[in-house]
């Protein structure tokens, strides 16, 4: 009898393990399709380099759905803030939250970035570096079965650990270029614990140039196309571009990534306080026809700015 309990109780700790593998993987898989307003809206959720890189103080609070027809579907939780201290410092504040089923993740990062000006005509080249911590947890008040299972319990014990990302970045009137090192933990073997990760982003690298099609009506196109690398995967290639009119104070934008996923999305200026952004994102060729994509929203407010 205790052989078969025995038994019993080895795979119920079996199932809940794949369980959580199965979820950190989801997570891991979301940090692919990343927010969508890191390409034009809030370049610093992505490339620290970009860190207090506008005058003033930028906050902008985003939140993501994706498979809202699945329950347990991915939600993402997302505030930044960037302060551009003088017209070379600026300092930045990231703080993401995302959820796969009962998986939570929280990781919060502050930036530094240097601005240096390159031309008299406003060139700079900018460095950046963030610094913080990650922390994953299972939400055992969700789990449909005993909270107490040490399994689990073991996950939540595990210790939060430091995490850190880098950025570059040269922007001008017109041409932009950047690239980003995230998740330099992992990105640089300083895991001391034997993780091996795979699916998740190693480096960014974009170029985009902004065209003015008229003056008079202020209409712009700026063409965009962006590198991601990824670990234990095929790399991911971004292209698409942003058009704004009515002084940019309106934009269109589409994306189409090398997973065979389409993004579109709408920002508005509302004021010269608040600007709104909402993008929708096709699900990817593997998923495609199993459930519907994801759904965005970021607002923008800027303050102490021109």
């Amino acid at each position: 009898m205790n052989t078969k309990m025995d038994k019993l109780m080895k795979m119920k700790r079996y199932m809940i393990a794949l369980l959580v593998s199965g979820m950190v993987s989801a997570t891991a898989n979301a940090q692919l399709a990343p927010l969508g307003a890191m390409y034009y809206h809030n370049q610093y959720l992505n490339n620290p380099a970009f860190a207090g890189i506008e005058q003033g103080l930028e906050i902008d609070l985003g939140y993501r759905q994706q498979w809202s027809t699945v329950p347990g579907g991915p939600k993402v939780q997302v505030l930044t803030g960037s302060y551009a201290m003088t017209p070379k410092a600026g300092l930045g504040l990231n703080l993401y939250n995302d959820q796969t089923g009962l998986f939570k993740r929280t990781r919060l990062m502050g930036s530094y970035a240097y601005h240096l000006p390159v031309s008299s005509k406003g060139d700079r080249l900018s460095f950046g570096v963030s610094l913080g911590y990650m922390d994953e947890m299972v939400d055992q008040g969700m789990m449909d079965g005993d909270p107490n299972d040490p399994s689990t319990r073991n996950f939540n014990q595990r210790q939060q650990y430091v995490d850190g990302d880098f950025g570059i970045a040269y922007t001008s009137g017109k041409l932009s270029l950047q690239a980003s090192m995230p998740n330099l933990r992992n990105s640089l073997g300083l895991s001391d614990d034997g993780e091996q990760v795979v699916n998740e982003a190693r480096f960014f690298a974009a170029a985009s140039y902004r065209i003015r099609l008229s003056e008079n009506e202020g209409v712009g196109l700026e063409p965009k196309v962006a590198f991601r690398g990824v670990k234990g995967m095929d790399n991911i290639v971004d292209v698409g571009a942003n058009f704004t009119f009515v002084e940019n104070k309106i934009g269109l934008m589409a994306m189409y990534h090398s997973t065979e996923s389409t993004s579109f999305g709408f920002s508005a200026r509302l004021s010269k306080t608040f600007d709104l952004m909402g993008i929708y994102t096709s699900n990817t060729a593997a998923l495609a026809g199993q459930t519907n994509g994801s759904f965005e929203l970021n607002l923008k407010v800027n303050l102490f700015g021109k």
